[in-house]
């Protein structure tokens, strides 16, 4: 009997050991213990002139603050948001999501905004990914990205989300399915150090930090399983659909099959009408947005989007879907590559 609990016990101690040693070499701990985070701090940040105008620019024509968190008109050109709710929050409207994905209100309303945040419950969620509760993010949310944002860019994006006129609307909570919501834990990350500001230039350094902090990798990389593909960053490739319609989107790199062919005028024209010759982009792509960057941060961004590496996959959406054997997925001029 005595032999026969010792076999038992080493066994359950080899399956308890092997299973540890699968999850630290897959998923980790993270799903099962919480999502890294920081303890909060009562940093307030100082209000002046200079940081309401950079955060406004960078809220609502380089980040994406205001896109994700106001309603929209897709039917109006440029997609601008309703009415009285910039930055009212809103139901993520993109079809496909691992849940209910909601965009919350962060206007400082008390009883349905972020009133009652602190500045550094704001700066946590925008670059770390904890909401002001302590949940992590669905990296929608693209905290990844604004870690590379600079502590002055932070500081002046929480000061212009201050003087927002509140606004009072009531959301649903965020309804992530199982396993995801377990999932993200693993993706918020404390930022503990300086974060320095760079020269605001047109040199291709500062466009490398517009190009992130603008997101534009996030749609332009075909992804699988919330995953970039390897090879395929900023190679078009990834669908989107919702009350704006239905889309790929395009190769941006500088190979032929992107927009290799794009100078610096076509560029500037493409973000500021939102057309490409006569043809209209989908308002999902934020030229509504876009179209108010400086003309000397187009051209950083520009100089940035031209180091890319080249990458040969053909998008068209003009195109009928079909298979791609390149990103495995199924847009127009799929079979074409």
């Amino acid at each position: 009997m005595k032999r026969f609990w010792r076999i038992s016990l080493f066994m359950v101690a080899s399956v308890a050991v092997i299973l540890a040693v699968a999850v630290s070499a897959t998923i980790g701990w993270r799903p099962f213990i919480g999502p890294r985070t920081r303890v909060l701090n009562d940093r307030k940040f100082e209000v002046t002139p200079e940081r309401l105008v950079r955060g406004n620019y960078l809220a609502n024509s380089v980040s994406g603050c205001m896109f994700c968190h106001s309603p929209h008109d897709w039917k109006a050109p440029g997609a601008p948001a309703l009415e009285g709710k910039l930055g009212a929050g809103d139901v993520f409207p993109l079809d496909g999501l691992p849940g209910r994905i909601v965009a919350p209100n962060i206007t400082p309303d008390a009883e349905t905004g972020a009133g009652t945040w602190s500045d550094d419950q704001l700066a946590r969620g925008i670059r770390e990914g904890i909401a002001h509760d302590g949940r992590a993010l669905f990296p929608l949310m693209p905290y990844e990205n604004f870690r590379a944002m600079s502590d002055e860019d932070l500081a002046s994006v929480v000061v212009y989300l201050r003087s927002l006129a509140p606004v009072r609307n009531s959301l649903p909570s965020t309804e992530i399915i199982f396993p995801v919501k377990y999932l993200i834990r693993s993706a918020p990350e404390p930022v503990e150090t300086v974060v320095a500001s760079l020269t605001h230039d047109t040199s291709a350094a500062y466009g490398t930090y517009l190009v992130r902090i603008s997101g534009c990798a996030d749609c332009h990389t075909p992804q699988q399983k919330g995953q970039p593909l390897p090879g395929l960053a900023f190679a078009g490739g990834s669908e989107f659909k919702g009350p704006f319609g239905t889309l790929t989107s395009a190769n941006i790199t500088p190979d032929p099959s992107g927009i290799g062919y794009y100078d610096e005028k076509i560029f500037f024209e493409v973000l500021r009408t939102g057309k490409v010759g006569v043809r209209a982009l989908n308002p999902i792509m934020p030229w509504g947005m876009l179209r108010g960057m400086t003309d000397n941060d187009l051209h950083a961004m520009f100089a940035d989007l031209h180091t890319l590496k080249p990458v040969r996959h053909r998008v068209d959406n003009t195109l009928p879907p079909t298979f791609c054997k390149i990103c495995k997925g199924s847009h127009g001029a799929g079979d074409q590559n």
